[in-house]
């Protein structure tokens, strides 16, 4: 009796963890599509859930750090979707490929579009809203963008909560992009060697392709002197054979 109830606890217990980090983990993310590397531009993905049984998300707001602004921020259309994008002036200019940036994007907002029954993100769904950012900081190792979620039940849901080191996640977190460090192009160096490596080949090629040549051509030199020589003693011979047979 007292095992049935310890394993009745213990599954009550797993079932309620289950539900706290399946719900914990139902919330507005950003991830990008391969690295986002400091210095670089990247391409991410903003992942919103919907967490409601009884309404759709028709509404995605992503407001943007301002102590690490983006000068280039371009949307991908989304069908059913329409998109704003918003600029700021900054306090102080970016410097872009020599270029002077005087603002740069602050938010974009995505709203739903279509009739009342497919209209948005249905409940048990999920959309994704893919950016393509940079030039992303080189002195940070992260960037966090706060989201506000809008229901059609005029719910507002605000992923603004940024998290703490060594603390737990909170309620709401707001969505945050991880940089990787900076890589080095090492594809121009492979082509400078790849070239190298097809002129070297080449002139091994013409080499080994010149020697073969140059020695038939000194065959066919000897063979020409012996020939000339030959014919030039079968005259002298003829001529003399004919001066015996006349005396």
């Amino acid at each position: 009796m007292n095992i049935s109830r310890i394993a009745l606890v213990g599954g009550v217990a797993a079932s309620t963890v289950l539900i706290v980090a399946g719900t914990a983990s139902a919330h507005v993310s950003v991830q990008p599509q391969g690295e986002a590397a400091k210095g670089g531009y990247a391409t991410i993905n903003f992942k919103v859930p919907n967490e409601r049984d009884n309404a759709s998300t028709t509404k995605l707001e992503v407001n943007f750090p301002t102590d690490h602004p983006l000068a280039s921020v371009m949307p991908q259309p989304v069908p059913g979707w329409k998109i704003v994008v918003t600029k700021s002036k900054l306090a102080k200019p970016l410097e872009v490929h020599g270029n002077k940036i005087d603002e740069a994007v602050s938010k974009v907002t995505w709203s739903a579009e279509g009739g009342k029954n497919d209209l948005g993100i249905r409940p048990g769904q999920f959309q994704q809203f893919p950016l393509s950012v940079g030039q992303l900081p080189e002195d940070a190792d992260q960037l966090v963008f706060k989201a506000i979620q809008t229901y059609d039940n005029k719910d507002v849901v605000r992923w603004i909560e940024e998290q703490k080191d060594g603390a737990e996640e909170p309620e709401s977190p707001a969505p945050v992009l991880k940089l990787t460090a900076a890589t080095t192009d090492e594809h121009g160096t492979a082509a400078k060697t790849g070239a190298a490596g097809a002129d070297r080949t080449k002139d091994e090629h013409t080499e080994a392709s010149s020697a073969p040549s140059s020695s038939s051509d000194t065959t066919a030199r000897i063979l020409g002197i012996v020939g000339i020589l030959i014919g030039a003693a079968g005259v002298a011979f003829g001529v003399l054979a004919g001066r015996r047979r006349t005396a």
